[in-house]
């Protein structure tokens, strides 16, 4: 939201209110507190009229600093909440300043001034005329800016399709069911983070307007519609370091199952399918060799007219516990679809009515309009007795072998309402996608366990990524799409979630063959990976049995990659560093990764180029080191830029100099034993150097810790709790197997 009309006028309607300077100082339980005029003192008589703002400091956590700008204070209080996991010593404080780990706020009394210091460098300020209470016609704002420095680059906001770096860009945090080819977004997160080694979220849950350099060119700027608003500026430096402490506050990632990373296959949602639908296509899939984990019922699974009831349609499905007893024989994991509405029909409603589980007008009406589902109604969350009586309709598809649930919508939630527990509407309409999703996750993980609950979620806000996995929405079946996909993927991953998917070769419309193809090899080098479309199937054979050839090929690759990816995802769930990374984020001090968007770190290790053109051409930039391409062995020495033409079985996937990769003996499921009979690949590692690689076991512990070190034309490698079988293939070389807990290969 704009207030200025240039640098010097103020958009019309709009009065300003800003501190001039500090009246008072004093030091509060958890920091200081700051009193501060927004007009000259000279006397006594001066403040006796006029705006005062109240700062708050404090600090959850190391290296996190906490900013409270309060006008009037005695608000209801009806807002929801963040939760938020403080931990650490408090912060200590020297006259005006307030220090946090190696992160310190500095004050200056006149004229005002805040800023943020760490290593004796100022990371970003406040200074005259950007902290303010803007009054306009529609209410009060609470605004702030703080300076951006040359070459400052800003990141995430959640789950974002436009440029990564947004810079240039007004983002306002607001969910909206828009897809992926407008400025609107399902996932809303008013965090970002900066190459300057810092990042920023600010503390409220409802709408949060951004001008990140598209007000004040020279400074990012964010503001709500309230009398308080709170932030935490966050110290890294580097960009892991931020994600690390910005998850370790708002929460981590839980860690997905093993069989999530396999194959999702999808009954597309406006298509015709029944059980010999369903069937054909697995059948289809065992007989072509495709290797499949999961498979996913659409909305149809439910009668028309009637999401949700949590019922099989009877004309489609007229023996779901059979079928469902008859696809986990094959193997097969099974999600069904949900949303948290509850249509007039489904013989939900009347009892939801009844019960008062329903959001509700002013005049005491239950909420309804026709949009997507006639008569349809919003579940409220938040009342518990409503959440129970959800989550018992889910429970008993699970007592039916269903294993997982699509979580989807939960965007567009009505302001003009009533909540059971009085919560303000407008900033409620974000935060309610937490607790949809978490009422969902958590009867998820109350029946199946911490490490065998997941979700396929649409909408999120802060805290969220607690609950994986989320996918990037209704995407189109254009090249154009499929690299809006990776943008939006990218700026989820730099807002604190560590997994993320999208449907593979798009949702509306039906690809090209070559696009499929192209597709399918960006979204197996996904952390989760799912065929699924609107008004067409997504079973290979339908485009030609060329696309058979590659969905085989990359989907047997990714499950050989499973322990080096079940890796990288325990590391997201560890530290809160994703699975999939743009590149800034694995390589800050290189100037050339700032605005790449077009490529991708799978992990530390594996750079990904996905390729958009028909005729195979694709340009990727890599980073300094001999880099080796995992699927024909040829080096590339960085940094520079490289153009190369692929053919549709192949992809310009890379290994980092350095690299121990282990690869796994199994290619036909994404859940096995990694470390029995793994081969680790040694690529390009410097004479004098040691490198450690650990292989996870399937429910996410780890099974072996192996290190490998050169020394001059020798390969060592050790093992603590070596498998039975176990090999090392040094690039280029024949592997060589090991015997006990360590082997030696000369170069």
């Amino acid at each position: 939201m704009k207030f200025t009309d240039g640098h010097w006028l103020m958009r019309e309607g709009v009065t300003p209110a800003y501190p001039v300077e500090v009246l008072d100082v004093a030091e509060t339980p958890d920091g200081l507190r700051i009193l501060a005029p927004t007009y000259p003192v000279h006397s006594r008589r001066d403040l006796q009229s006029g705006a005062v703002l109240t700062i708050d400091l404090s600090s959850p956590m190391p290296d996190v600093v906490g900013v409270r700008v309060t006008h009037h204070a005695g608000g209801a209080g009806t807002s929801p909440r963040f939760e938020l996991f403080p931990s650490g010593p408090p912060p200590t404080i020297d006259g005006d300043t307030l220090t946090s780990g190696a992160l310190s706020v500095r004050v200056t009394r006149n004229p005002w001034r805040l800023e943020f210091v760490a290593d004796g460098q100022v990371l970003t300020s406040s200074g005259e005329k950007d902290l303010g209470l803007m009054s306009t016609p529609d209410g009060h704002h609470v605004r702030e800016r703080l300076n951006l420095g040359v070459g400052d680059a800003v990141y995430g906001m959640g789950e974002r399709f436009g440029p990564l770096v947004k810079n240039g860009q007004v983002v306002d945090s607001w969910n909206a069911d828009g897809g992926t080819s407008s400025e609107q977004a399902y996932k809303n997160v008013p965090f970002f983070l900066t190459n300057a080694g810092y990042g920023v979220f600010v503390n409220h849950p409802g709408l949060v307007s951004f001008e990140v350099g598209s007000e004040d060119v020279s400074k990012v700027q964010f503001s709500v519609e309230a009398q308080s608003m709170q932030y935490f500026v966050i110290h890294g430096p580097t960009p892991k370091e931020i994600l690390a402490k910005y998850t370790a506050l708002t929460g981590r990632p839980v860690l997905p199952p093993a069989w999530s990373f396999g194959l999702w296959l999808s009954t597309s949602f406006n298509t015709d399918y029944d059980e010999a639908t369903v069937t054909s296509f697995i059948e289809g899939m065992a007989e072509r060799d495709l290797p499949l984990s999961v498979f996913h019922f659409d909305c149809f699974w439910m009668r028309e007219l009637s999401w949700c009831d949590f019922e099989w349609d009877p004309k489609v499905f007229p023996d779901p516990r059979g079928m469902l007893s008859r696809l986990k024989a094959r193997g097969l994991k099974v999600c069904v679809w949900i949303n948290p509405y509850i249509a007039q029909r489904s013989a939900l409603f009347e009892e939801g009515q009844a019960r008062g589980y329903f959001l509700k007008r002013p005049n005491g009406d239950v909420w309804q309009w026709d949009l997507w589902q006639p008569g349809q109604a919003v579940v409220d969350f938040t009342n518990p007795e409503a959440r129970e009586w959800y989550a018992a309709k889910l429970d008993a598809l699970l007592d039916m072998g269903v294993d997982c649930f699509k979580s989807d919508f939960g965007e567009r939630i009505p302001t003009d309402v009533v909540y059971f527990d009085g919560s303000d509407p407008g900033d409620m309409h974000n935060y309610y996608t937490y607790l949809y999703n978490k009422t969902v996750f958590d009867l998820l993980r109350k029946r199946r366990g911490e490490r065998d609950a997941v979700v396929f979620a649409r909408s999120a806000t802060v805290g969220t990524q607690q609950f994986p996995v989320h996918w990037g929405g209704d995407n189109l079946s254009t090249p154009q799409s499929m690299a809006e996909s990776l943008r939006g993927g990218l700026s989820l991953t730099m807002s604190g979630f560590g997994y993320w998917s999208h449907d593979i070769g798009g949702f509306e419309g039906t690809p090209e063959a070559w696009l499929f193809k192209r597709w399918i090899a960006f979204g197996l080098l996904s952390s989760h990976s799912r065929l699924h479309a609107n008004y067409s199937y997504r079973v290979p054979w339908a485009f030609d049995e060329e696309a058979v050839d590659v969905l085989r090929l990359f989907t047997k690759l990714k499950a050989t990659l499973m322990p080096y990816l079940y890796e990288a995802s325990r590391t997201a769930h560890l530290t809160g560093v994703p699975v999939m990374r743009a590149m800034v984020v694995e390589f800050p001090d290189d100037p050339a990764c700032t605005y790449l968007d077009r490529q991708y770190m799978l992990g530390p290790d594996l750079l990904v180029a996905p390729v958009f053109r028909e005729d195979g051409l694709v340009e990727y930039y890599v980073p300094d080191g001999s880099w080796t391409h995992y699927l024909t062995g040829e080096t590339v020495t960085g940094p520079r830029w490289v153009r190369e033409t692929h053919a549709v079985d192949s992809v310009p996937l890379l290994v980092r100099p350095g690299t121990v990769l282990p690869v796994g003996a199994v290619d036909d499921r994404p859940d096995y034993d990694y470390a029995d009979d793994v081969t680790l690949h040694v690529f390009g590692l410097a004479d004098g150097t040691s490198v450690t690689a650990v292989v996870p076991t399937v429910s996410g512990d780890v099974a072996c810790t192996f290190t490998t070190t050169r020394r001059g034309d020798t390969v060592e490698v050790s093992a603590d709790t070596p498998p039975a079988r176990w090999r090392v293939r040094v690039a280029g070389a024949e592997p060589v197997d090991a015997e006990g807990s360590s082997l030696t290969v000369r170069l």
